[in-house]
């Protein structure tokens, strides 16, 4: 298996207010546990910058201008009052986007089997016409609709396995039969949705788990649902919107998966991709605010992408 990282140091620099949960400091934390020998085999790729229309494939262009236009020349300012940007919020948003459809040009060329985007802002709550939950843009959602554009693929199906609902994944793809989205996600929570009747054109599979669940709750979800809506999808292409913080060290949620049980979800995608979609699997860094729990979780993820 070849795996492919991407990242930049443009991610760095996406500054968020002190004491923010979603800070520069957790790509440090990711560098440093995929600096170990145990990831010498990574194909490390600097991310390039993404094209500013395939922006287009999730969102209007009006948004798309209010979002630049609250860029600040200097300083801080707020989208929302979880959502912030800083002078370099647009270029590295843009960059976390070129990442992503230049790792979805990389599985379907063979150029890799499968790649981690190591990217932020993150982008799962991004609405069609709302930049919220840390989000600017839902990258997950543009690069699921450029590999159709771009690589013809008739069906992507996106496994968000993040602690809160990719409530912006969902309005995007809310009545789009093409694009399967799974979510395993603690309710209640940020941002209230995710409810297991909620299934859009039939394409929506949410499994909510209670605070205070675990692994056995965590894995019974995903064999019972998220698993059989996969092969039951067939797609050629599987994304992963992978944020880490379902993690019991995590700050912000009560769910307490350990860094196993993201190995052993990767395991099981891993097999469905190698089933359905030519191996081809491309992982985007989404939430995760504890920097150890982070740094264990995303090299247990990794790890099981380069073992396949």
């Amino acid at each position: 298996m070849v795996t492919r990282l991407y990242t930049h140091p443009i991610f760095l620099e996406h500054i968020t207010p002190p004491g923010h949960p979603e800070r520069p400091d957790r790509l440090r934390a990711i560098e440093r546990a995929l600096d170990d020998e145990a990831f010498a085999g990574l194909d490390r790729v600097k991310a390039p910058q993404g094209d500013e229309a395939t922006i287009l494939y999730a969102h209007p262009q009006e948004f798309v201008a209010h979002v630049r236009a609250a860029i600040p020349e200097t300083g801080i300012v707020s989208i929302d009052a979880d959502t912030s940007a800083s002078p370099k919020s647009w270029q590295a948003a843009l960059t976390a986007i070129g990442a992503a459809n230049a790792a979805v040009d990389d599985v379907f060329d063979g150029r890799a089997d499968n790649v981690f985007v190591a990217a932020r802002p993150p982008g799962h709550h991004a609405e069609k016409t709302t930049a919220m939950g840390f989000c600017l843009f839902n990258t997950a959602a543009i690069a699921a609709r450029y590999a159709q554009r771009k690589h013809h693929a008739e069906r992507v199906a996106i496994v968000d396995w993040d602690v809160h609902h990719g409530n912006g994944t969902q309005d995007i793809f809310w009545d789009d039969p093409s694009v399967l989205y799974c979510s395993t996600h603690q309710m209640p929570l940020y941002p209230g949705t995710g409810a297991v009747g909620e299934t859009g054109a039939g394409n929506i599979v949410n499994a909510p788990l209670a605070p205070q669940t675990g692994s056995k709750v965590f894995r019974d979800a995903f064999l019972s649902r998220v698993l059989p809506a996969i092969d039951n999808f067939v797609p050629d292409l599987i994304i992963i919107s992978a944020g880490f913080d379902a993690h019991h060290r995590d700050p912000l949620a009560q769910i307490n998966l350990t860094e196993d049980d993201f190995d052993w979800a990767t395991g099981q995608l891993l097999q469905r991709a190698g089933r359905h979609s030519d191996n081809r699997v491309v992982s985007l860094l989404e939430g995760g605010y504890d920097l150890q729990g982070l740094a264990f979780s995303v090299a247990a993820h990794v790890g099981r992408l380069m073992k396949g």
